[in-house]
């Protein structure tokens, strides 16, 4: 299995979102564009956790155990936003590097009983990073006419 292309393909958003992040004020996350919807930080929050969350699902955690996680972290600064996605990313990948060819392969089941091989949830991680990094850059563009200026993809 070829991981590393496709954490590279994370690495390449999650450095996209450090920049879209370099770029607001920490007014910028309270923001919401749509009542009774994530703000802009709540949503960079729940990026920032992706590549962690995402592991942890990919690796059976339970309902319960998954809350817990979420209850334990919080991302509420730009700071904390960049220091999250960089962590959680690094983490990602220290994690996926080590596995063996047979780990890949092997198949899990989410607590929803979704079941994939450990390198189908990666390519799962990285369509989710890119779906929300998406949602950001419109809503940032669309609603409150930030000209970001930033390459999307290489």
């Amino acid at each position: 299995m070829n991981c590393e292309s496709v954490l590279h393909q994370i690495e390449v958003a999650v450095k996209t979102l450090i920049e879209i992040v370099s770029q607001l004020e920490e007014d910028d996350l309270q923001k919401k564009p749509i009542p009774h919807k994530q703000s802009i930080g709540e949503l960079l929050e729940h990026i920032a956790i992706i590549c962690e969350a995402d592991w942890r699902i990919a690796n059976e955690a339970t309902q319960e155990e998954m809350e817990k996680f979420y209850a334990n972290v919080s991302y509420r600064t730009l700071k904390s936003i960049e220091n999250g996605l960089m962590t959680n990313f690094h983490s990602l990948k220290n994690n996926y590097m080590k596995l063996s060819d047979t780990e890949l392969l092997s198949r899990t089941t989410s607590y929803w009983g979704v079941t994939y091989t450990r390198y189908e949830w990666l390519l799962e991680i990285l369509a989710h990073v890119y779906h929300h990094r998406g949602q950001l850059h419109a809503m940032l563009v669309h609603c409150y006419n930030k000209d970001l200026k930033i390459l999307m993809f290489e």
